[in-house]
């Protein structure tokens, strides 16, 4: 509220032209860029930063941030899910061994970065290649009816945790691999606010492990992780072509989104949003809403391997068939 109000005092547009004059000051400084110049939200006091409106435009090494036409995140409208039957169940391979990691507070989200002792590989569904995991993030919102990066009919869930995964089969690394063709593969689960935890997340986010990371660049290792107690119970899935949701936003990406929610509790949604975006030298930011907005589908095909019904036009692979939705089947429990 008070940035609102200190926004309203200077105007539209006074405000307009500042980040303007802020963003010609960057493009023609452009040396000065590096790759950590971008936020999620508005600084109230202090420099400009550029919000994901301008990331695009300050880095031209950004820029499919404004001109890509596949990006992510999307608003999933269900009507328009397209069923696929060559979509098979996910794949998890962890070898039957438990996994470690180091959890982060970035500044911008919680990561867990596996070590490399344990992998975890990931096939099936609307993968050629096997993807590694990389890393898993988590994104939450200042109240329960925003958090998500993905909106499905418009409707935004409390959080979403996206597993990172980059074709291990191709590529050497995760940095090569996103900006290359089949580069990626994000699952995505969405969060919602409950009496009960899903115990992979109460690993991470009990009282004694999340305030380990109170302030950015905090750490703490993490062991005897089971990552298939992460997913819900399903097989169920929704699938579609896009990008990173952070800058450079390169479209690599192949994002699978799980039929059914994980679930946190209010106190460990109460202790997300108490983690600061800075230092403990800095002034106190949360680190929640840190999501970029929902990007223009531009005639994407979204499958499912959820068949509903058996009728309707086809997707443009000339092979799926058009499904009708039924709201209280999906996310809703």
């Amino acid at each position: 509220m008070p940035r609102k109000q200190e926004c309203e005092a200077a105007g539209p547009s006074t405000s307009a032209a500042r980040n303007q004059a802020a963003v010609n000051a960057a493009q023609q400084n452009s040396p000065k860029i590096h790759e950590g110049w971008w936020a999620y939200k508005e600084v109230v006091q202090g420099s400009f930063v550029p919000v994901p409106s301008f990331w695009g435009l300050v880095n031209s090494a950004w820029n499919l941030c404004s001109v890509g036409k596949r990006q992510s995140p999307v608003n999933i409208e269900t009507s328009h899910m397209i069923f696929d039957p060559f979509l098979t169940p996910l794949r998890i391979n962890t070898g039957g061994r438990k996994v470690s990691g180091t959890m982060y507070n970035t500044g911008r989200h919680v990561s867990l970065r596996l070590d490399k002792e344990h992998l975890v590989n990931i096939s099936g569904g609307p993968m050629t290649y096997s993807h590694r995991l990389e890393e898993i993030r988590l994104h939450f919102g200042s109240e329960d009816s925003q958090g998500s990066e993905h909106l499905l009919n418009g409707q935004a869930f409390s959080g979403e945790v996206q597993l990172i995964h980059y074709n291990h089969e191709l590529y050497t690394n995760v940095t090569e691999a996103a900006k290359s063709p089949n580069g990626l593969v994000v699952v995505s689960i969405f969060i919602k606010v409950s009496d009960s935890s899903n115990p992979f997340l109460n690993r991470m986010l009990n009282r004694d492990t999340i305030t380990r990371i109170t302030y950015k660049n905090d750490a703490y290792l993490l062991q005897g992780l089971n990552i298939e107690e992460l997913y819900p119970e399903t097989s169920s899935f929704i699938t579609y072509d896009g990008s990173m949701t952070i800058p450079p936003c390169y479209e690599t990406a192949s994002w699978i989104i799980m039929n059914k929610p994980v679930y946190i509790t209010r106190m460990q949604m109460h202790s997300l949003r108490l983690l600061s975006q800075n230092q403990p030298s800095q002034i106190f930011l949360s680190m929640s809403d840190n999501f970029r907005p929902v990007q223009p589908l531009n005639n994407r095909c979204i499958r499912t391997n959820i068949n509903f019904s058996l009728q309707g036009k086809d997707c443009p692979n000339n092979r799926a068939q058009k499904l009708q939705y039924r709201v209280n089947e999906w996310l809703l429990k």
